[in-house]
């Protein structure tokens, strides 16, 4: 592959075969792109075993707990599909930039934050940053390498990194707040951040600096920010509240007013913030429909593993990011192996429902764990199929779920994917600490017994719901399908025998927008099993 591919002016015009190899230029443009989801992901669960630590140091109470977890998870889906489509508009590298420069400036902000307010607000400005930067990474990425072998490399490459970072935060969390403080949860982001926003500042050209002449949508940006976050933060509340309560009634029904009213305004916008037509693409409300599905069940295996190795087999924050290891593992090979399948012609929807198969069977098996259980006999097993099948599951998804939509719209179909993906994990997670807390209590007691049941019950309503995700993938295209043609060009095509057309496709397809957040929700250990304020996010 050439230089212009990585990010050069000639780009969009002359894209190179798809088995050439990356140059070093679009390897910069890969690490940029990863980096950028890694410290995304990564601080959705990092930050959860300083909780403690960061209660003791600026004086917490309860609710400020729960606000340091939420705040960046409310700012983050709310301002999703905004900074989606402002990558769109305004250039993704400059979007890239801002939303890192952002995120680097609240990390820096919360880690030396004084008073509750302050940590606060530094989790929330941190989610608007992350919100911003997360729907560019992966459209960056697709849009630097014609579709073929090496764009399913760097797609999987970005899937492995995103996920990985998820998985990993539990134990970085655990030895930075052991080994230095609490602050270095948050200011570890700033020196990667500085770095990243220098390669990127140097790597990301032509296509990804040039902006659009498109007006924003000020109106449907404000009613779907305002409907998203609120949708999140109802469901945030119904943990201490329930699904009764007017406490996330209200927010609830507020948001989906807010979003009905989305709806009303994109239908009459000239320039919409989400074109309704992108529904109509099948690969668009299918692959979201499957992701909704996807989040419920895979973001609360994190948060209920978490909470049996703590509450049950007494184990440390940082075993307990060790233990995660072989999830990590499995997930970077499922992510790694889905690419070389793509590459030999594999469906990709073929790879899907196998990898929810997969980790529906380690869903099942790990609904078996009892209060003796240990790390080989207990979690080792089917921590690998889950893991390994939702790295597996995730990388054809994504690559299916991006197809068929043109390049201008890329960020928007993005930060739609990722918005899926938080909203699905958010209620799984809701509904499943719900289905957890009413076995423990029909028990009687908080015994650990009680507890390890509670836990058994929800992975195995999980199990469930990922044989429901894994029976929608039919609903997926058999394989990525290209934007619409130009008048013209399909003209030229209708003159072309079946052999002609074809080799036109593999030169003319332009590189397929599209891109999802990753990563696991973090988990905190509760002794109620149900710890105020966690809840699931973006990851596998």
């Amino acid at each position: 592959m050439s230089q212009t591919e990585a990010g050069g002016p000639a780009a969009a015009d002359a894209p190179a075969p798809a088995a050439a190899r990356p140059t070093p230029l679009a390897w910069a443009v890969i690490l940029a792109a990863c980096a950028g989801q890694f410290l995304v992901v990564l601080d959705v669960s990092v930050v959860n075993v300083a909780l403690p630590s960061m209660r003791t140091g600026l004086g917490l109470d309860e609710s400020d707990l729960q606000w340091v977890a939420n705040a960046y998870t409310l700012t983050y889906a709310g301002f999703m599909l905004l900074g989606g489509r402002a990558g769109d508009l305004f250039g993704r590298k400059q979007v890239f930039l801002a939303g890192l420069s952002l995120f680097t400036l609240a990390s820096l902000a919360g880690g030396l934050a004084q008073e509750p307010w302050q940590i606060i607000a530094a989790r929330a400005a941190q989610g608007v940053g992350a919100a911003t930067l997360a729907p560019s990474t992966l459209t960056i990425i697709t849009s630097s390498f014609p579709e073929g072998p090496e764009r399913m490399r760097a797609i999987g490459l970005w899937m492995a990194v995103g996920i990985g970072g998820g998985a990993a935060g539990g134990l970085i969390g655990g030895v930075l707040t052991d080994a230095l403080s609490w602050r270095w949860v948050l200011l570890i982001n700033v020196p990667i951040g500085v770095l990243v926003c220098v390669v990127a500042a140097t790597s990301l050209t032509g296509q990804h600096a040039t902006p659009s002449r498109r007006p924003l949508d000020l109106p449907g940006a404000a009613l779907v920010t305002v409907g998203v976050g609120a949708v999140a933060y109802g469901i945030a509340r119904t943990e201490e509240y329930g699904w009764n309560g007017a406490e996330a009634l209200v927010p609830l029904g507020g948001g989906l007013l807010a979003l009905a009213g989305f709806v009303a305004v994109e239908s009459r916008s000239a320039e919409p913030l989400v074109p309704l037509r992108l529904f109509r693409v099948r690969a668009v409300w299918s692959a979201n429909l499957v992701l909704v599905v996807c989040g419920m069940g895979f973001f609360s295996m994190w948060y209920f593993l978490s909470l049996y190795m703590q509450n049950v087999l007494d184990y440390n924050a940082v075993r307990a990011g060790l233990a995660f290891l072989p999830h990590t593992i499995s997930i970077v090979v499922g992510a790694q192996v889905a690419p070389k399948f793509m590459a030999r012609g594999v469906d990709p929807r073929l790879l899907t429902f196998a990898g929810g198969a997969v980790a529906s069977a380690g869903f099942f098996w790990q609904s078996a764990m009892d209060v003796d259980g240990t790390f080989l006999t207990t979690l080792l097993g089917p921590g690998i199929l889950m893991s390994f099948g939702a790295g597996l599951m995730m990388t054809p998804l994504t690559a299916a779920a991006t197809s068929g939509v043109p390049p201008t719209d890329a960020g928007v179909v993005s930060g739609l994917l990722n918005t899926a993906r938080t909203i699905g994990g958010a209620l799984g997670l809701s509904l499943l600490v719900t289905v957890a807390a009413d076995r423990t209590d029909a028990l009687g007691s908080r015994s650990a017994d009680a507890l390890t049941q509670g836990y058994a019950r929800a992975f195995l309503v999980g199990a469930l719901v990922l044989v429901l995700a894994t029976a929608l993938v039919a609903l997926l295209p058999p394989r990525p399908a290209r934007p619409a043609a130009d008048d013209a060009q399909q003209e030229q095509e209708q003159e072309q025998g079946p052999e002609e057309a074809d080799a036109s496709d593999v030169l003319a397809t332009p590189a397929a927008p599209g891109g999802v957040t990753a990563g696991p929700d973090r988990a905190d250990a509760g002794r109620d099993g149900s710890a105020p304020g966690q809840r699931a996010e973006s990851g596998s």
